[in-house]
């Protein structure tokens, strides 16, 4: 095809609209209204449209140090550097797993990092407390074995693969006594000193035996980055780590500075309130004892007196506290779940100001979905309501790929049977009439972005459905889920809360800030009936209760947080 002339060019060019001429400027003006009229629908719309001046500024800033390092820090060369370290591979999803040590010493982590989070409400107990600092408290614990209990661990893969538990004994195992966890001779189910069995460990001795141990508990890297592993894959590594940690977290004095460090590690993470789901079996041991209780009500009794402990020293005064949430094994038999049923309603009696709710944890697609649950769901609520206790449900559903089976309609049951709010949501956004009711209805979506992305359901935050329920109005919050298993090395939520910002264009700090107001706004501080928790839902800050008193007052932390970043960050982005 031949060149335009000069002297066609010249006159072509002439009948070309300029970028101010009537007809471009009422698209533009059209455009506008349409992306506007769209905002409009926003789960986010009111909060945006109720930042104060230093607010917005705040929010001006902070885009503007996002776009500034997006363009120096999250560009080729990065990837360029990962691709030439050793054993690194890149993929889709490599902005967390990868990219974890360069966000966390960006200006936009620090930003974040300080942000007031409001509440953690969904997260599961056990897997909140690095295992760096837990396996010191380990070591030093007096009284502290391990065993295996099908194999020795004489081998890699005996090592990888064999069942392991570290728990409190009275009497001491020597291996000086003959027996060794490293040999192929070892008696299964024989006890061994853990720090001695630990010195002894044949790959580098006790560092070589904490990093094993790590591996044991954790997501590994590999792990997190082998995307041709479906869900099921990666679910049955997530599974082994918890059963680890089950056998030494509940053990008093081990539990007793789990608690504390976990406290100490949300407050300097800027998260006020935690509800944390937990499924304990009853192997809780105290101080100096190996035989487990046979109900819950000193471990509660532990919780009660570290958060009022915590809640009394300088750091802790501003900590509202927590409760937590009690979990079933949705893979259980019916006189499994029914037992644990019983035992929630009995600890609820008895510390019913510790204890929010119910759900039913574990993989989704290989447990009993809610239809099949019905009858056990049912006997649930009518013993409630025989022992005039207030349990209301706040169902994990949705944490599943499928579309029209019965894993993903469980959504449908979650909704029906009342639940509260809904954990993860993951595949609602298929469902519209689905999402106008959860809308409607005012349920929360607890979204873990970085669990969703390491337990296989997304490649990288950037392919998140939450953004698509944000669009649609539906009221969302963050949280971490499992940190210390899937590799945040913390209990907070900053990695989820600096992945939406960074991979999602149109959240900005007013949409962090609209997802932890709500996390307050749908949080549990105490018992409510339907009415009541609808009410202080709807009313939120403008109430009397609880709820509208902590509203406020993260209404001041929030204020508080973006005269901060003006003042820290708005002269270098002005």
């Amino acid at each position: 095809m031949p060149n335009f002339t000069d002297e066609e060019w010249e006159e072509i060019s002439q009948t070309i609209p300029a970028n101010d001429d009537p007809i471009i400027q009422k698209y533009l003006q059209g455009r506008e209204a349409l992306i506007n009229e769209e905002a409009k629908k926003r789960s986010d719309y009111q909060f945006r449209q109720s930042l104060s001046p230093i607010a917005k500024k705040a929010c001006a800033v902070v885009d503007s140090i996002r776009n500034e390092e997006l363009e120096a820090i999250w560009n080729p060369r990065l990837e360029e550097y990962l691709a030439q370290e050793e054993n690194v591979t890149i993929h889709p999803g490599m902005m967390f797993s990868l990219a974890k040590d360069t966000m966390e010493k960006t200006r936009l982590w620090k930003i974040v990092r300080k942000m007031p989070k409001g509440a953690l409400l969904h997260a599961h107990c056990d897997a909140m407390v690095d295992f760096g600092y837990l396996f010191e408290v380990l070591l030093q614990t007096p009284g502290m074995h391990i065993w295996c209990e099908d194999s020795h661990l004489a081998s890699l893969e005996a090592r990888q693969q064999a069942t392991i538990a570290i728990r409190f004994r009275e009497n001491e195992y020597h291996e000086s006594n003959g027996t060794s966890l490293w040999r192929e001779d070892y008696v299964i189910r024989t006890p061994v000193l853990l720090t001695q069995a630990a010195d002894d460990f044949p790959d580098g001795g006790r560092a070589g035996f904490l990093k094993w141990l790590k591996s044991r508990c954790t997501i590994s890297e590999t792990d997190a980055i082998e995307q041709h592993h479906g869900p099921a894959h990666i679910w049955k590594k997530f599974q082994k780590c918890f059963e680890t940690i089950g056998t030494f977290i509940h053990y008093e004095p081990v539990f007793r500075a789990f608690l504390r460090r976990l406290m100490s590690l949300l407050h300097q993470d800027g998260i006020s309130w935690a509800e944390l789901r937990f499924t304990w079996p009853l192997n809780y041991c105290r101080e100096g004892v190996e035989t487990p209780e046979t109900d819950y009500d000193h471990m509660f009794q532990v919780i009660d007196e570290e958060v009022k402990a915590f809640q009394a020293t300088p750091e802790g005064r501003r900590f509202w506290g927590l409760r937590m949430i009690w979990t079933s094994m949705r893979n259980w038999n019916k006189r499994q779940l029914i037992q644990s049923m019983d035992d929630c309603i009995a600890t609820k009696l008895a510390w019913p100001h510790l204890l929010a709710g119910y759900d039913l944890v574990g993989h989704e697609e290989s447990g009993r979905p809610l239809a099949d649950l019905l009858p056990e769901l049912f006997w649930f609520r009518q013993q409630c309501a025989a022992e005039g206790v207030t349990l209301p449900f706040f169902f994990h559903a949705g944490e599943c790929l499928g579309t029209g089976d019965a894993t993903d309609h469980n959504l449908f049951d979650a909704l029906l049977l009342g639940t509260r709010r809904l954990g993860h949501g993951f595949s609602l956004y298929k469902h519209p009439d689905l999402i106008s009711a959860v809308r409607d209805r005012r349920i929360l979506v607890e979204s873990c972005p970085v669990s969703n992305e390491v337990l296989r359901l997304c490649g990288s935050v950037l392919s998140h459905p939450l953004p698509a329920l944000l669009a649609r109005g539906v009221a969302c919050s963050l949280s971490n889920d499992d940190p210390a298993v899937l590799g945040h090395d913390t209990a907070g939520s900053t990695h989820d809360f600096w992945q939406a910002l960074q991979g999602w264009h149109n959240l900005g700090l007013a949409g962090l800030g609209s997802l932890a107001e709500n996390s307050v706004r749908w949080a549990a501080f105490e018992d409510q009936d339907a009415a009541q928790w609808d009410r202080d839902v709807r009313e939120a800050s403008l109430g009397s209760g609880v709820k509208a008193q902590r509203l406020q007052e993260w209404r001041v932390a929030w204020e508080e947080f973006c005269l901060w970043v003006v003042s820290e960050f708005g002269d270098e982005d002005s």
